[in-house]
């Protein structure tokens, strides 16, 4: 049979340089990851392969085009991550109004799937919002930058970040210290994005002023919060009443958001984010977005991991655990 040719054109835009990479090592990549002949001339790219491949192939460089021409930086997990889209059919998010943030570093954060634009847009569209799904689909990276955007565009007064504080499997022990070091190992990833989206000096003085708080769950009882945007991280670790109690700490002018993974889940008995689920899907203005293996935008191997024990899981509900 055959092979199928495809050439595809540079638009004027988009520099060589920035597709390819340095010494033509981003390319170098996507032609190590199928089987295909790949060659540049100028402002042409050239694909030769079976059919199904070529197809693949001119879909990744068609959305690395896309991604340069709207200013990304391209880098060697960025290929990985879109390699792994197309693969795995998975939609890519359509970008260019979609921007969340500009970070201090002058980076644009948007949704980089389609799963993560329906979360994104959830968000913006309803009171509370749940995002469910596993590992590094970017439920509480997102949700961060909504509230930084939200704090600056001024349509919320402050941010509050409250964690379950559970230990993931093992006994920890006594933690010396005040309450916000006992708390620090819990929300550190919280911190880790904030800190992502603003300079640590100008992310210490937000929480300094009770701008930006960090609050375990077990005591928000009896607390409103108005004009505030809050988020419950790892809510896969609290109980039905505890979901309910923070639930209804919502106040005027507020947006909530409950990020959680049920495979993740280190309590026993049903967890909160199930029983919300049952409650409350249906209600206007709460929201149920469900994240999956398509929607991981961390390193590759992440993704066959999650697949690893998903593939283990349904082997020992059939009764062979090997």
């Amino acid at each position: 049979m055959e092979p199928t040719q495809v050439r595809l054109t540079i638009p004027d835009s988009v520099d060589p340089t920035e597709l390819m990479g340095p010494a033509d090592v981003l390319l170098r990549r996507v032609e190590a990851a199928f089987d295909a002949m790949v060659s540049v001339r100028g402002c042409y790219v050239t694909v030769s392969g079976a059919a199904d491949v070529v197809d693949q192939v001119t879909s990744v460089f068609s959305r690395l085009i896309r991604l340069v021409e709207m200013g990304e930086h391209l880098t060697g997990p960025d290929v990985d991550l879109v390699i792994d889209q197309v693969r795995h059919g998975a939609e890519r998010a359509r970008i260019g109004s979609d921007d969340i943030l500009l970070t201090y570093r002058g980076r644009a954060l948007r949704p980089k799937t389609a799963g993560q634009k329906r979360y994104v847009d959830a968000i913006r569209a309803n009171t509370v919002t749940f995002g469910l799904g596993p590992a590094g689909t970017g439920k509480t990276y997102l949700a961060m930058a909504m509230a930084v955007a939200a704090l600056k565009r001024r349509e919320v007064g402050r941010i509050v970040l409250a964690r379950p504080v559970v230990e993931a499997g093992e006994s920890l022990g006594f933690l010396p210290g005040t309450l916000q070091e006992k708390l620090d190992p819990y929300v550190r990833p919280l911190y880790d994005a904030l800190f992502d989206m603003t300079d640590i000096e100008k992310g210490n003085a937000l929480i300094e002023q009770g701008v930006i708080e960090i609050a375990p769950l077990a005591y928000m009882r009896g607390r409103t919060f108005n004009n505030a945007f809050v988020i419950l991280d790892e809510a896969q670790n609290t109980t039905p009443e505890q979901m309910k109690m923070f639930l209804t700490r919502l106040g005027f002018s507020s947006t909530f958001v409950v990020t959680g993974d049920a495979s993740q889940r280190d309590l026993p008995g049903e967890g909160g984010l199930e029983s919300a689920r049952r409650v409350l899907e249906g209600i206007d203005g709460v929201a149920f977005v469900d994240l999956d293996r398509n929607d991981i935008v961390r390193h590759a191997l992440v993704a066959r991991i999650v697949d690893a024990y998903e593939a283990f899981d349904r082997r020992k509900g059939d009764g062979d655990g090997k």
